[in-house]
């Protein structure tokens, strides 16, 4: 079975519409596998790992379909390999191939295992994964390392380069974003009306047996019939039923969250994420099929929640990638606030009190999902607070997302939700008390907490652990203009009032794993 040439697929890099597959060469293999390394360096949630490795299969099985050839190898069969590279030595080895080939990763450590890759008698190339919207080559017109950069001016080139939703060099309709309509919560009678989720049935048992049987350690519920996409099929009919029932509401709801419907954990997001960043989609496609349902129901679909679906992949998935590229290996060092507190041992069961908290993870490890305001304000906002060590933070992000990979996990984690780069991806920490939990979710309702007090037994956590992160931070974070106002109402507040806000908040920080 010898080849002249030797073709790496990592598990993220399921783009159908790659240059590499336009023509049918026998004398080139593509190697797809399962790899221990990928399953274990951080603790995934089951249903991750279950959806990547059957997404894998699927494409290698679609690969041989149409006439090219594959290996495709299982748990079982890289047990022996210690890694990546000595699958790739053994496999190149063992076809007597002269090209390695292999797509630029999204990952550092997985391009720094192949940028210091060497073969014996073997040309390495590395080629573009064909995906994004910024070249990997292009990455650094972007931005530089340690340099704060705004989302919304990147956004705005963004718009601009590639003339989505412009007239000329203005946006349509004359605002670059809605942010202000797309922040609605949600009443009870649109509770009524939320749809329930397209969901697939895709078995998986035999991977959760391979999972078993090589000791994989993971988290979360599994699931034999997995929900989501795993075929490029199935990731266009879960794009076509996200623009045709799900956009109309997309922007007005995005920022909502309930614990009273059935559907709360989907609401009117796309959950298009792990079909995206496993390139079974491509952003382009993903925004202008968006765009084409707009324009063909604009009486149904306003121009907010068209442009808020677009800010997301054009503004905010591009904008992390840049960040991520730009300060790599040593962004994922930083600690700005110097954060060190343990993770409460309920981050992997939900067993606590505060209600927010219980739906936020309790839904991540039941459906390995949640959306944005979920992960930043609710389990994001928290951990800010109490000064979770952002290390173990990020790989509980990491791993409990069907979505997360590390190059859009790490600026959305330690960046904008922990603030631990100091500034690089936002200008302020993204910190609130229980009233902005209360205005977005009806979590408030029913929790044992009471969201409108400060002090006392009863009173909401968020509200003490707040005021405790500005004061105990308040060298670092003083001057920041954008918190300006902040501190003068904490100033207003009286020496004994403070206190009292202040003592509670550290009765709270002594045993986190009682709240």
């Amino acid at each position: 079975m010898n080849a002249r040439e030797l073709r790496l697929v990592l598990g993220d890099q399921l783009n159908a519409e790659h240059s590499w597959f336009r023509t049918r060469d026998p004398e080139v293999v593509y190697l797809i596998a399962e790899l221990h390394q990928e399953a274990g360096y951080v603790r995934h949630h089951v249903q991750k790992v279950c959806a990547f490795f059957a997404a894998m299969e699927c494409f290698a099985h679609a690969l041989a379909q149409a006439g090219h050839r594959v290996i495709y190898l299982t748990l079982d069969d890289t047990v022996h390999y210690q890694d990546l590279p000595s699958l790739i030595r053994a496999k190149t080895e063992e076809l007597s191939v002269r090209e390695f080939r292999y797509q630029q990763p999204d990952e550092y450590r997985l391009a720094r295992q192949l940028d210091t890759l060497s073969l014996c008698g073997v040309t390495i190339h590395c080629v573009d994964s064909e995906h994004f919207y910024i070249p990997h080559s292009e990455l650094k017109r972007y931005a530089r390392a340690g340099e704060r950069k705004q989302m919304e001016a990147f956004y705005r080139r963004m718009r601009t380069e590639h003339q989505l939703l412009m007239e000329g060099d203005k946006p349509l309709g004359g605002r670059w974003n809605y942010d202000q309509e797309n922040r609605q919560s949600l009443s009870a009678k649109a509770l009524q009306s939320v749809p329930a989720p397209k969901l697939f049935s895709n078995p998986v048992a035999p991977i959760l047996s391979r999972l078993a049987r090589h000791g994989i350690d993971t988290m979360g519920v599994a699931q034999e019939d997995l929900v989501w996409p795993v075929t490029r099929a199935q990731a266009r009919e879960l794009l076509a039923f996200f623009c045709q029932y799900l956009l109309p509401d997309f922007g007005r709801y995005q920022d909502a969250m309930t614990h009273q419907s059935a559907h709360g954990w989907s609401l009117y997001h796309s959950r298009l994420s792990f079909a995206l960043n496993a390139k079974m989609l491509s952003p382009r496609r993903v925004i202008e099929a968006a765009i084409a349902a707009w324009r063909a129901n604009p009486d149904g679909i306003d121009l907010a929640q068209i442009e808020g679906f677009v800010r997301q992949i054009l503004g905010w998935r591009e904008f992390v990638r840049v960040i991520y590229w730009a300060n790599m290996p040593d962004y994922r060092a930083l600690n700005a606030l110097g954060a060190t507190r343990p993770l409460p041992s309920w981050f992997w069961t939900g067993n606590t009190h505060m209600l927010c908290m219980k739906e936020a993870i309790g839904q991540s490890l039941t459906h390995a999902y949640a959306h944005h305001i979920q992960r930043l304000m609710i389990i994001g906002n928290f951990s800010l607070l109490v000064g979770l060590d952002p290390a173990p933070l990020d790989d509980w992000y990491l791993g409990v997302y069907v979505d997360a990979i590390e190059w859009v996990e790490l600026p959305n984690t330690r960046g904008m939700s922990q603030f631990a780069d100091g500034g690089i991806v936002g200008s302020k920490p993204y910190a609130a008390g229980g009233a902005y939990v209360n205005r977005m979710s009806d979590y408030c309702r029913t929790c044992r907490y009471k969201v409108k007090e400060k002090t006392g037994e009863d009173a909401c956590p968020l509200n003490s652990l707040y005021w405790h992160f500005l004061e105990r931070h308040k060298q670092t974070l003083g001057n920041n203009r954008r918190l300006a106002l902040t501190y003068a109402n904490w100033r207003k507040q009286s020496a004994e009032a403070q206190q009292a806000i202040l003592h509670r908040a550290e009765t709270l920080l002594a045993d986190l794993e009682k709240l």
